[in-house]
C-alpha cells in the first residue's frame, strides 16, 4: 500500500517544484523589465516580492531592463508640469507636478528615467531629478551664458557596474567671441563641474533648442540643417542634407518622422558622410524604412496632426488637443489624453518609468 502512494506523493512534490520554479522566473527574469508604478503595486503580491523590489540592487537592474518610454511630460513654460501616460494602469508617477523640488521648474530634457529641470529664480540653476523616487541633485552653475531657451541635452545610459547614473549634459550655445558659431558646454556627474568644449562649429547655425537627441554617442539639433556633437570624440558637424520632420530615435539610430495626411514616414540616418563620397556612389545619408497610414477614424475635427516625439516602442502624435500613442510593435494607435491649446513653445518629453538612482 505505502508503494501505491508514492506515485502521488513524487508527483505532488514534483509539482511543488515547479510552482516554485516559476515563482522564481517571474521574480528574477519578469519583474526588471516592468515599469515602477507597476512594480510599487506589486509589492503587496508577497512578503518575497516586497522584499525584491524593494532592493538596491533591483532597483539598479530594472533601470537596465526597462527601457521602453511609458508617456511623455507635458509642459508649457511658465506653467506647472503635467504627465501623461500611455498606460496610467501600469505607469504613472507619484507628483507630476514635481513639487518635491526646491523651487517651480521648466523640463529640459529627459533620458532613460531620469529628468533635466531648470529653476525659474536667481541664476535659473539645472536639477537632475527622478520623479519615481523623488530623489534630486542642484548642479553647480555652468561656466558660460546658455541663453533663455538652452539647447541642452541630458544623457543617461545606465550601466551594469555602476549603481549610481553616471550622466552627462550637453548644451550647444551661440559663441561670444565668433559671430555665427556655435560653442558647447559638457556636465559630467562623474567630475561634478562644467567644462566648455574647445570644438567650435563655425556654419551659421540657429538651432531649435527644443530638438536635442541623443543617439549612439552623439548629440543632434536641427534647424536648417543638422548640428551634431560626439560626446565622446569631442567634435562637431554641420549636415545641410536634413529631412523635414521630428528627431527621434528607433533602436539606437537618429531617424527623422513626419507625419502628412495621416501617413508617417520614417527615415533612419544611414550615412552621414555621403556629401563626400564620389559622385557614383548609392551611398545616401537618409533611409526610408518605414510607412505608416493611421486610422482617420480615431481623430476628430479637421486639425492638422504633428509628430511630438517618436522613440523605439512609442510615437506620439498631436490632434489639436489630443495626444494619440502609436506602438510600432504592435501598430495599434490610441488616444492619450487631452492637453491644453498647443503654444509655440510647448516642451513634450518621453519619459521612461524607471528607478534610476542618482
Amino acid at each position: 500500500m505505502d508503494r501505491g502512494k508514492r506515485p502521488g506523493n513524487f508527483l505532488g512534490t514534483r509539482n511543488s517544484k515547479l510552482y516554485m520554479d516559476l515563482k522564481g522566473i517571474i521574480r528574477e527574469n519578469a519583474l526588471p523589465f516592468l515599469p515602477a508604478k507597476s512594480l510599487l503595486r506589486f509589492q503587496c503580491v508577497c512578503r518575497d516580492w516586497k522584499l525584491q523590489i524593494s532592493t538596491p540592487f533591483f532597483a539598479h537592474n530594472q533601470s537596465l531592463s526597462c527601457r521602453d518610454v511609458s508617456g511623455c511630460f507635458y509642459q508649457i513654460p511658465g506653467g506647472p508640469p503635467t504627465f501623461i501616460s500611455a498606460d496610467p494602469i501600469s505607469c504613472g508617477v507619484p507628483d507630476p507636478l514635481l513639487r518635491f523640488l526646491p523651487e517651480p521648474v521648466d523640463i529640459r530634457s529627459s533620458s532613460n528615467g531620469l529628468l533635466c529641470c531648470q529653476g525659474f529664480a536667481g541664476d535659473k540653476p539645472y536639477y537632475i531629478c527622478n520623479p519615481v523616487t523623488q530623489q534630486w541633485m542642484k548642479l553647480p552653475k555652468p561656466n558660460a551664458d546658455h541663453g533663455h531657451h538652452p539647447a541642452i541635452v541630458l544623457v543617461y545610459e545606465p550601466s551594469l557596474l555602476n549603481f549610481e547614473a553616471d550622466y552627462k549634459l550637453v548644451c550647444a550655445f551661440p559663441s561670444t567671441d565668433f559671430n555665427d558659431a556655435t560653442e558647447f558646454e559638457v556636465y559630467s556627474s562623474k567630475e561634478g563641474s562644467w567644462k566648455i568644449s574647445g570644438e567650435i562649429c563655425f556654419a551659421a547655425v540657429h538651432i531649435d533648442p527644443r530638438s536635442g537627441v541623443y543617439a549612439n554617442g552623439v548629440v543632434y539639433w536641427k534647424g536648417r540643417g543638422l548640428l551634431c556633437f560626439d560626446v565622446t570624440k569631442d567634435r562637431s558637424q554641420f549636415l545641410n542634407n536634413f529631412m523635414h520632420g521630428i528627431l527621434g530615435t528607433i533602436d539606437g539610430k537618429l531617424c527623422v518622422v513626419s507625419i502628412n495626411s495621416h501617413k508617417v514616414i520614417t527615415n533612419v540616418l544611414n550615412n552621414a558622410y555621403s556629401n563626400t563620397m564620389e559622385m557614383s556612389s548609392r551611398s545616401r545619408m537618409w533611409k526610408e524604412t518605414e510607412k505608416v497610414i493611421l486610422d482617420k477614424g480615431l481623430f476628430s475635427g479637421n486639425f492638422d496632426q504633428s509628430i511630438i516625439f517618436a522613440r523605439s516602442n512609442l510615437l506620439v502624435i498631436r490632434n489639436g488637443g489630443e495626444l494619440f500613442s502609436y506602438d510600432w510593435r504592435i501598430k495599434e494607435l490610441k488616444a492619450m489624453g487631452k492637453v491644453s491649446d498647443h503654444h509655440r513653445d510647448m516642451i513634450s518629453l518621453p519619459y521612461v518609468n524607471s528607478f534610476a538612482s542618482l
